[in-house]
């Protein structure tokens, strides 16, 4: 198979634009569309290399879906390649949720955005399950991986663990096999290095990146810009703001948010929602519940759900001002993806050199078995919300679900329809059916 150039930064540009517009679907769903992309249609990032670029962001506080775009920008076009790629995987929900939000204070309910949205949900599921058996497939060499990835799958499933510990547990299992019976990990420790599945790719576990390795300067650097941006808001809040403590105590909180996010939005949610509107009463209640409804409905990061709490901080705040409610959410995502971005590109070019050490790798595929049961979780548990919440009803409602989903599934892996394209058939299916049932 012929290897394939460098891809054009023009190229890469608009794969990432268009992934901010259309990643439905949690992180599970995110991650697939990304896979099916860069590595099975335009083959620029091998099998290998993605997952070892996985096994590392899921380790990262923040949302590991956009520290994956971003590690991956990074390994096609370097720094300005991670900064558009993380970059563009929030903005465009960014502006989409800040519009609804607005509707939401002006207008109240949006029914009529959750109805036309209503084809996705089933399309994203299916693009989940097609992720549990492409990665599963990929990721599972021995039968060390199949039963960590069943107890992860238990584990998350039945006791409701918090995915760090799942892979922290993951991680000291694979330690004590590691020293105690090593070869249960040699089928890991090799897992993607055959020359035949490195073949075509033009980043390939062959492959050195130049700025792979550490580096104090760079390390430095780094810090200290992050440091710099970090600051900068306040000192903004300092001079134009008559409410400093308002804002400081924003971007304080969402900071802390964000450097505890282990585990997805799922995990922080609870949090969140328990100091915004007991301690700070940015929000109520029912307001908290609309939020996380909108979030829903927006691609990028379901984290970005935090974005509706900090315009409704700012709102309330001032007295209903739309003005300060933008300033508000805008305030929040910058606190909230900035430590993200700064993660992937302090520790990728470091992470990058242990793909050759062979423990490493052996420990960091015992995260890709704990990371297929999660995903499995997230399948049923789609599956289980969308069509068995209250005990599965032959509603018109369930039975679309229930046909799109399977339809989705013969679409995607039958006939190969390319996912970017059946997103928005599945959008047209569920504004069809909201225009014939509504």
């Amino acid at each position: 198979m012929v290897k394939p150039g460098k891809p054009s930064f023009r190229v890469a540009f608009l794969f990432w634009l268009k992934l901010g517009f259309i990643s439905f679907g949690g992180p599970a769903g995110q991650i697939a569309i990304m896979h099916e992309f860069l590595v099975e249609k335009k083959r620029w990032i091998s099998e290998s290399r993605f997952l070892h670029a996985l096994n590392y962001c899921m380790l990262l506080p923040g949302p590991e879906a956009q520290q994956m775009a971003t590690y991956t920008g990074w390994l096609l076009h370097g720094v300005r390649g991670a900064l558009v790629a993380g970059i563009l995987f929030v903005l465009p929900s960014v502006f989409i949720l800040l519009a609804l939000s607005i509707l939401y204070v002006l207008f109240g309910e949006l029914p009529a955005v959750y109805s036309i949205l209503n084809g996705l949900k089933p399309a994203v599921i299916a693009i989940v399950v097609l992720a549990f058996l492409k990665i599963g497939k990929k990721s599972m060499s021995g039968i060390l991986h199949y039963i960590i990835a069943a107890l992860s799958f238990v584990a998350i499933f039945f006791f409701n663990l918090s995915f760090p510990l799942i892979i922290i547990s993951a991680l000291i299992i694979g330690f004590i096999v590691q020293r105690a019976r090593p070869q249960y990990l040699a089928a890991g420790e090799e897992l993607g290095r055959n020359a035949s599945m490195e073949e075509g790719f033009y980043i390939n576990a062959a492959t050195v990146l130049p700025d792979a390795g550490f580096s104090s300067s760079r390390l430095i650097k780094q810090i200290i810009t992050g440091l710099l941006l970090w600051a900068f808001p306040f000192l903004l809040f300092m001079l134009f703001t008559n409410d400093a403590a308002f804002w400081n105590s924003i971007g304080l909180f969402f900071t802390k948010a964000a450097l505890v996010t282990f585990g997805g939005a799922y995990a922080i949610l609870p949090y969140v929602a328990q100091v915004s509107v007991q301690q700070f009463h940015w929000l109520n209640e029912f307001q908290m519940l609309d939020g996380l409804a909108l979030g829903e409905t927006t691609p990028g990061p379901l984290i970005m759900v935090l974005a509706f709490v900090g315009f409704m901080g700012g709102y309330n705040h001032s007295g209903a001002s739309v003005l300060n409610g933008t300033a508000g959410l805008l305030v929040t995502v910058w606190f909230t993806f900035l430590p993200s971005i700064l993660f992937v590109l302090v520790g990728a070019p470091v992470i990058e050199r242990t793909q050759r050490n062979p423990s490493i790798r052996g420990l960091l595929s015992v995260v890709s078995a704990a990371v297929v049961g999660v995903i499995l979780n997230l399948a049923v548990y789609l599956i289980r919300a969308l069509l068995f919440q209250d005990g599965f009803t032959f509603s018109a409602n369930n039975l679309f679900h229930a046909s799109w989903i399977i339809i989705s599934l013969i679409a995607l892996h039958r006939f190969k329809i390319n996912m970017i394209a059946w997103i928005g058939v599945s959008a047209l299916a569920g504004l069809g059916y909201y225009l014939v049932f509504s």
